[in-house]
């Protein structure tokens, strides 16, 4: 399992647009999202050693802070021809079994995903009101063989400041995970 960091976004960046199918076909735009305090863009997979081993930390933390008002989309956005355990029919199979109460989208063209410049799973981004880019890093330190429980810490710091009007906190860690399975030819130039 080779760790990939995340790229690191610039802070500030308006949330790019997307437009992708979730797991029951519907589409889910970022302009049709209700206006929200927060905006919460997750990057994830359903084979990712990473992702599985934040799986139900994930469904908490949505469960947290859906009530407070943050938007919260999953996307998929790995090549599912080489990697069918990411096919859209194995989303909805993840979603449901993880508890996901939030929208798990399908990039297919992985156009959404080079937009966001994300390159592992998990990749998290935090959007403020403006949706402008306030978070982009780790869940927290737990990682699939370090003996850490997932408790969220970083990603609960970041949306506990953007929620009351605060910077998230300055110091923020590169989240870590496995690569984006991106189609062969589609890699972006920033990637590898």
């Amino acid at each position: 399992m080779v760790a990939v960091p995340s790229t690191m976004l610039e802070l500030g960046t308006p949330a790019p647009h997307f437009a992708l199918p979730d797991t029951e076909g519907n589409t889910v735009s970022l302009a049709e999202l209700p206006e929200a305090p927060a905006l919460l863009v997750m990057f994830l997979s359903n084979h990712c050693p990473y992702v599985k081993h934040l799986r139900d930390a994930l469904a908490q933390l949505a469960r947290d802070y859906a009530p407070r008002g943050v938007a919260i989309v999953g996307i998929m956005s790995n090549d599912v021809s080489r990697y069918p355990a990411d096919a859209p029919e194995r989303m909805r199979e993840e979603r449901a079994a993880a508890g996901w109460a939030f929208p798990y989208l399908y990039d297919q063209t992985q156009e959404v995903a080079r937009a966001y410049r994300a390159a592992c799973t998990p990749d998290i981004f935090l959007f403020d009101r403006a949706r402008r880019l306030a978070y982009r890093g780790q869940f927290d330190g737990s990682r699939p063989a370090n003996g850490v429980a997932p408790t969220g810490a970083d990603l609960r710091a970041a949306l506990d400041a953007v929620l009351e009007g605060r910077p998230a906190p300055a110091e923020q860690q590169p989240s870590i995970g496995c690569n984006i399975k991106w189609k062969p030819g589609n890699e972006p130039e920033w990637f590898g």
